[in-house]
C-alpha cells in the first residue's frame, strides 16, 4: 500500500491509507461537520439515501501555514451533492457537484486489527488538471486526517499538496 493516489481507470482515483481506529471513530470523521472540517470541509450530511451532502472548504484553516500567492485550493470554497450508498461505518458514496463539475467519490472502511483501511476512490470529469488536484489532495487530506486521529500537529497544507500532485503526475 502506498500512501500516494493511484488512477485505477482514465478518470477514477484510488487512495488507500491506514488509520489508527476503532473504525467507529474513523466514521465519526468522515460523517460529522466539526469532525470533517479539521482534515477537509465542513458541511452538514444528510445521512440516508438520497440524503444532500454539504461540503464547505477552508484549506487556509487547516493548518497554521499561510497560502502562497496563487496556490491551488486557497480560500473558502463550497460543493454540495447527494448520497448514493450507505452502510454505516463500512462504506458511504455521494455525488460531489461544484461549478461546472460533478463527481462521486466512494469512503471504505476495512478494520485492521486495532487500525482501519481507508479506502476512498473517486470518479472525476477526465481532466488532467483536475485529477492531479485530487490526486494531491487526498494525499494531502487524509494525512491531515491520520494526524488528527494521532494527536500530532497536521502538516502543512498547501506544501504538501503542491509536493503530492508533483509525486501523483510523475507516478501517471
Amino acid at each position: 500500500m502506498t500512501e500516494r493516489a493511484t488512477l485505477i481507470k482514465p478518470s477514477t482515483i484510488r487512495f488507500e491509507r491506514l488509520l489508527p481506529g476503532p473504525v467507529e471513530r474513523v466514521w465519526a470523521y468522515l460523517t460529522e461537520s466539526k469532525k470533517r472540517a479539521t482534515w477537509l470541509a465542513a458541511g452538514e450530511f444528510d445521512l440516508r439515501l438520497g440524503g444532500r451532502i454539504e461540503l464547505h472548504f477552508d484549506n487556509d484553516s487547516l493548518t497554521d501555514e499561510t497560502a502562497p500567492p496563487g496556490a491551488r485550493g486557497a480560500g473558502k470554497h463550497s460543493a454540495h451533492g447527494e448520497i448514493t450508498r450507505l452502510e454505516p461505518l463500512r462504506v458511504l458514496a455521494h455525488t460531489w457537484s461544484w461549478d461546472g463539475g460533478e463527481s462521486e467519490v466512494v469512503y471504505k472502511l476495512t478494520p485492521r486489527g486495532k487500525d482501519v483501511l481507508l479506502t476512498i476512490e473517486h470518479r472525476l470529469p477526465d481532466d488532467h488538471g483536475l485529477k492531479l488536484a485530487v490526486g494531491g489532495g487526498w494525499a494531502t487530506h487524509v494525512g491531515i486526517l491520520a494526524d488528527q486521529l494521532n494527536g500530532v500537529k497536521p502538516r502543512p497544507f498547501f506544501a504538501t499538496h503542491a509536493r503530492e500532485m508533483k509525486a501523483f503526475e510523475a507516478a501517471l
